[in-house]
């Protein structure tokens, strides 16, 4: 396994915008009875303060199968990594782990430590615990446009917001 270590979130000094809306991100939970679980590739999301805690927000469509194991599990990782994995990325955004094994198709290398799953090629790994999750409803958006244009199908993201537990950085 690759060796991390540990970084407290006001010492990441990268751009979140770039990191989340450029780069992207994995996803991956895992369910507490089975042991299985999914990922799937992000581009939407955010970092802040709330509840007084250092937080990160996600949005997940229903019909994406990592959903079942996000709302499975307390837990999940945010994995960042470098350009050169943007293939992995593009591949575990297109396809389903309900259809075949994406991770093994992206290349990527898997580890459990406790009750997270991380990706050995990953530079950056967040720890996260779920505080918070709604599903989004067309009544709240105050710009009719949105839902018009990003939802057509009327499939809304649900919203979760999670405490980032730690941050590992590849050494």
């Amino acid at each position: 396994m690759t060796t991390f270590q540990e970084i407290q979130p006001k010492e990441l000094s990268e751009n979140t915008f770039r990191m989340i809306g450029d780069d992207w991100m994995l996803i991956t939970a895992m369910d507490p009875e089975t042991g299985a679980f999914n990922t799937m590739t992000a581009s939407w999301g955010g970092f802040g303060v709330l509840f007084h805690k250092n937080v990160a927000y996600l949005f997940i469509r229903p019909q994406r199968y990592t959903k079942q194991f996000v709302d499975k599990s307390e837990y999940l990782t945010l994995s960042f990594f470098a350009p050169e994995q943007k293939k992995a990325l593009q591949l575990c955004g297109t396809k389903s782990g309900k259809d075949c094994d994406k991770i093994k198709e992206a290349g990527l290398t898997p580890f459990v430590d406790g009750k997270f799953v991380g990706f050995g090629q990953a530079s950056k790994i967040f720890l996260c615990r779920k505080l918070y999750a709604a599903p989004m409803q067309k009544e709240g958006f105050l710009d009719e446009r949105i839902p018009e244009s990003v939802y057509a199908a009327g499939d809304y993201h649900t919203l979760y917001v999670v405490e980032i537990e730690k941050i590992l950085v590849k050494k």
